[in-house]
């Protein structure tokens, strides 16, 4: 049997309205259309549905069996055909798994008062990223429901979205001797270094500018986070280097020292990047929102 939906609905409307000419108007159609989309639902339930009874149409007793039925089903496939609106916060009850090394420690607690502010049932669970990865394979399998980072290369299906740029600072420790007197190109190549890197990289674009310059700095260690960097500056002489915005109130609840570089360094565009599967998920946008206000709120000069 071949199911025909709008036969659904023009059955939905007859029973509602107990009326060729009602049914007619409420689905605008014409009162010969409506008549023979009741002729073709007698035929397929094997029952009249509308009989008359004097100068009017009633419904039959398997109309009336019906009736409910019919228009709680009509009620949800109207639904699923709908867009989602707007969910409430307040009832969401969602786990976020969100891509974010050292993003976790400037936008955390922030983001984190102000998720539960709205929704105390959702939780957030932050993963470093895989050194041999670039996050849209976890974006695209369903392991995570962000990226939030320096995002190059995404394929097709990944939606980037920029959040803010942010230039590089050079960190170190209170009374660390780069403290005092002017800071040169000289004297920060000749300090040590410790190098952030999730591959275990101690070069970077810093020993390229220095290197154009006849100088090299030596990196005596290398740990996968910015966050681990500055736990080794405060506590050592050596210097470190991080995002100004994203690393200040880590630096500054540690008691740290930024200094503005000696030479010129390449900014970095922070974004966040998800896949194209949650355009139309409403919780999913609800969060990015939260994310870009926060965002706004530790960005702002």
């Amino acid at each position: 049997m071949n199911l025909d939906l709008n036969l659904l609905i023009a059955l939905d409307a007859l029973l509602e309205e107990g009326s060729v000419g009602g049914a007619a108007r409420r689905l605008h159609l014409s009162e010969p259309a409506a008549s023979r989309a009741l002729g073709r639902i007698r035929a397929a339930i094997g029952d009249p549905i509308l009989v008359r009874s004097g100068r009017q149409m009633v419904l039959t007793p398997r109309a009336h069996e019906l009736r409910t039925e019919v228009h709680a089903l009509v009620e949800r496939a109207r639904a699923v055909f709908t867009p989602p609106g707007p969910p409430d916060p307040a009832a969401l009850q969602r786990v976020f798994t969100v891509l974010a090394d050292d993003v976790a420690i400037a936008l955390g607690p922030e983001l984190l008062a102000r998720v539960h502010g709205e929704a105390p049932g959702v939780s957030l669970r932050f993963l470093g990223e895989d050194p041999a990865s670039d996050g849209s394979s976890q974006l695209r399998d369903g392991q995570a429901d962000l990226d939030i980072g320096v995002i190059q290369g995404a394929p097709p299906e990944i939606v980037v979205e920029p959040l803010f740029t942010d230039r590089m600072a050079a960190v170190v420790r209170a009374g660390h001797p780069l403290t005092s007197g002017a800071l040169t190109v000289e004297r920060y190549a000749a300090a040590d270094h410790v190098s952030a890197s999730r591959r275990g990289k101690l070069t970077g674009p810093i020993d390229e500018a220095l290197a154009a310059m006849g100088l090299a700095r030596q990196v005596a260690l290398a740990v996968p986070t910015f966050g681990a960097a500055l736990i080794v500056v405060a506590r050592t002489d050596l210097v470190g280097l991080m995002p100004a915005r994203l690393g200040s109130r880590a630096v500054e609840a540690l008691g740290l020292v930024a200094l503005e570089p000696p030479l010129d360094l390449p900014a970095k565009e922070i974004a966040m990047a998800w896949h194209r599967r949650y355009d139309a998920d409403g919780a999913h946008a609800w969060l990015r929102a939260q994310i870009r206000a926060t965002v706004a709120t530790l960005t702002a000069d």
